[in-house]
């Protein structure tokens, strides 16, 4: 059968997969209440700027590096590189969603199959080595599930767009059918931000992203909250 990888990445990158990613906005909820996202326009022009400003630097780009240090069987590799992502969470409740969410999966998938790789970077994290950040266990069981990393990613940018267009669609409020609009507008952008993570410089990784991190720090501040993030 072809494509024998498809059904480990479907689950892999299944939003509904219990991990706690329904909790968190991720700095949105604070964008909305300030009123500079508020309609469909808007929502799309965020989400935009997110995958391609943010997320491309940041967790897509920890997704690919994770995958090829553990292609590498590298595990002192993929546990410098989730110190990394620790460090350039700087917004609290972020940095804490990314780990609970990190965990959470670790653990749906460790039960499953064991792999010495994941084994000690699991052991990295019971000693306080390393955090456990959701990117990194993504990337790590994308290779070890033998998905091509083009296919991880592009699976990743949309798990990533679909929680925000859900946000969106809760939050702001728009439609269901406006939200699915959003959608498939970006579908062009999933493609180009895939071949644009493979081919990026290893000094881009972990961009500044102020106002982002600035709202998210904010949101932890706001009278009334939906979300944990």
């Amino acid at each position: 059968m072809e494509n024998h990888y498809l059904i480990s990445l479907l689950h892999l990158s299944d939003p509904t997969l219990p991990i706690g990613g329904f909790s968190h906005s991720n700095g949105l909820e604070t964008y909305i209440q300030k009123g500079t996202v508020n309609d469909a326009a808007s929502a799309e022009g965020y989400i935009k700027s997110m995958l391609t400003n943010n997320i491309k630097y940041n967790d897509a780009a920890f997704v690919r590096l994770a995958y090829d240090a553990a292609a590498g069987g590298e595990v002192s590799e993929v546990i410098l590189l989730d110190q990394e992502c620790t460090a350039l969470k700087s917004a609290r409740e972020i940095r804490q969603a990314s780990i609970k969410m990190g965990g959470r999966l670790l653990k749906i998938f460790n039960r499953q199959t064991e792999h010495p790789l994941v084994q000690k970077y699991h052991e990295a994290i019971l000693q306080k080595e390393a955090a456990g950040h959701y990117c990194i266990v993504y990337g790590l069981y994308a290779c070890l599930m033998h998905i091509p990393a083009e296919e991880a990613l592009l699976a990743f940018y949309y798990n990533a767009a679909v929680s925000m267009v859900t946000n969106c669609v809760k939050l702001i409020p728009l439609g269901q059918v406006e939200g699915q609009n959003i959608l498939y507008q970006l579908h062009p952008l999933f493609h180009q931000l895939v071949q644009e993570t493979l081919g990026l410089e290893r000094g881009a990784v972990g961009i500044c992203n102020i106002g982002f991190d600035i709202h998210c720090m904010q949101h932890e501040h706001l009278y009334s909250r939906l979300y944990m993030s």
